[in-house]
């Protein structure tokens, strides 16, 4: 069989990148980057066309339909009256509907997906980045240039003009960083800090900056400069720990049923359903019962979702390997206690017991996730004022080695099973948008910790208030990246 001539095109330009290595030692290789990020370009346009064609006939259905039924519900019984109103009432419903459903449902995604997880294999590495980096900073000895003249882009004979964000600054200064660097450490991260100080856009924190910057200019022997960063340093940290400070009262309002900021109007638009998650063949003959919690995040509950007898035995097999529960370092990266985290934990794999895997394959099909890259099943027991102070479940873009190890990526979503009943005090609380979600044996909720663009949702930030009196305990499953491309498509929006 013959191939289409733009398989053969690509075939040949993968053929061409693999034999490649070290991009950033060569420009004459590095073209080949530029045509490859090009093809994902018209790729990913193409695919933006396919969606924009079918919103627009989804747009146009509903601008049918909206004047339609404004007519229609003004005088129902005169309007049904007309014998074709009542048959295209009934066409509709029975049909059209249904032909709708299946093209917002329709997905764009498979080329443009397909198109980026080929030519992802063939991409630079991390050396190939390091190593451009670090051939900017040779440029910069050589040809005495300041930092400002490259961020800005303002170099001799240039014709394509490209200047650097914070980001980019701090990153070339985190790389002379970690080679014991200090002179180009603090030149690049007193650009990356003169950038945010001129108001630019970044999610870059200035307090990491200037530690940084501070710690260099100490290591250069400079200590009344270093002195003077420092002093900066203690100033924006007693600002944060304020802030900090408002954010803890507004948990704990929470904490005790105050607080909650959910309209009367944004109440009556939750839902309680049986969902079968698109007739997924596990749950035609039982679907599960599910409440919407939350609007923004969108946070549901799944009722009756654990029996007792398999809590008991889940609570058998963890109660052996209870655990004081640790964090992740946010800096070293190392698993630490912490007196915002006061609880045991255990681990729990299928090979434990059949009952584990049983319980995963039930979060599986609920969710349509896969569950063979997700974290094992941790179990939580929480005891006198136990509590889990305000935190994220998934990696921000200042922790980027945060699940490194796992190699599945960043934590997608999050599975909370309530295991106990507890009398007072115990709430899973959301401080930022000041949500309250109420422990209830044999329940679980479930939200999604990233958008579907892949950024995280910083309205998801969270906290386990603590136990006043009764008994709590919870198991989790954060689930992960890998695995998902084909069952959460890609959205195109930070915040989609």
């Amino acid at each position: 069989m013959e191939l289409p001539c733009y398989c053969l095109l690509l075939l040949s330009c993968l053929q061409s990148l693999s034999a490649h290595a070290d991009f950033f030692t060569s420009t004459g290789q590095m073209t080949d980057l530029l045509y490859t990020e090009k093809d994902l370009v018209t790729s990913l346009k193409d695919y933006i066309r396919a969606e924009e064609s079918k919103l627009e006939q989804i747009k146009r259905w509903a601008e049918k339909l909206d004047s339609l039924t404004v007519t229609a519900t003004q005088d129902p019984e005169g309007f049904l009256g007309h014998p074709v109103n009542a048959f295209k009432l009934m066409k509709r419903l029975n049909t059209e509907w249904g032909d709708l459903e299946s093209l917002v449902l329709r997905d764009t995604t498979g080329g443009f997906i397909s198109n980026l997880t080929i030519q992802r294999q063939h991409f630079p590495t991390d050396e190939d980045q390091t190593g451009a980096a670090k051939a900017l900073i040779r440029l910069q000895d050589t040809y005495r240039l300041d930092a400002n003249t490259i961020s800005t882009g303002n170099l001799p004979g240039v014709k394509y003009k490209s200047h650097m964000t914070a980001e980019d600054c701090f990153e070339l200064g985190k790389i002379a960083y970690s080679d014991a660097d200090y002179y180009h450490t603090e030149l690049w991260m007193a650009q990356a800090l003169k950038q945010l100080d001129e108001g630019e856009e970044s999610t870059l924190d200035k307090v990491t900056v200037i530690d940084y910057l501070s710690y260099a200019i100490y290591q250069q022997g400079e200590m009344e400069r270093a002195m003077e960063y420092t002093k900066r340093l203690i100033e924006l940290g007693e600002e944060t720990a304020e802030k900090k400070k408002k954010k803890k009262e507004k948990y704990e309002m929470l904490c005790r049923g105050e607080g909650i900021k959910m309209t009367p109007r944004r109440q009556s638009r939750l839902f309680c359903r049986y969902y079968d998650n698109n007739r997924n063949p596990s749950l035609l003959l039982a679907p599960v019962k599910q409440q919407d919690e939350w609007d923004r995040p969108y946070i549901v509950r799944y009722l009756d979702i654990i029996s007792d007898a398999e809590i008991e035995r889940v609570k058998q097999l963890a109660k052996p390997r209870l655990r004081r529960a640790t964090i992740s370092n946010p800096i070293t990266g190392v698993l630490e206690t912490a007196s915002y985290r006061i609880s045991k934990s255990a681990w729990l794999t299928e090979y434990d017991d059949p009952m584990i895997e049983k319980i995963n394959d039930r979060i599986e099909g609920v969710t349509g996730l896969e569950m063979d890259t997700a974290e094992e099943l941790q179990v939580a027991n929480y005891g006198v004022g136990g509590q889990y102070e305000p935190h994220f479940d998934f990696g921000r873009k200042d922790e980027p080695d945060a699940f490194k190890e796992l190699g599945t990526g960043n934590r997608i979503a999050t599975w909370l099973f309530y295991m106990s009943d507890v009398s007072a005090g115990g709430a899973t609380v959301f401080p930022d948008v000041g949500a309250a979600v109420w422990p209830q044996k044999g329940t679980a909720v479930f939200w999604y910790n990233l958008f579907a663009s892949g950024e995280g949702d910083y309205s998801t930030r969270h906290a386990a208030c603590p136990v006043l009196v009764g008994n709590k305990w919870v198991s989790n499953k954060w689930i992960h990246e890998r695995g998902q491309e084909w069952r959460r498509p890609c959205g195109l929006s930070e915040s989609e």
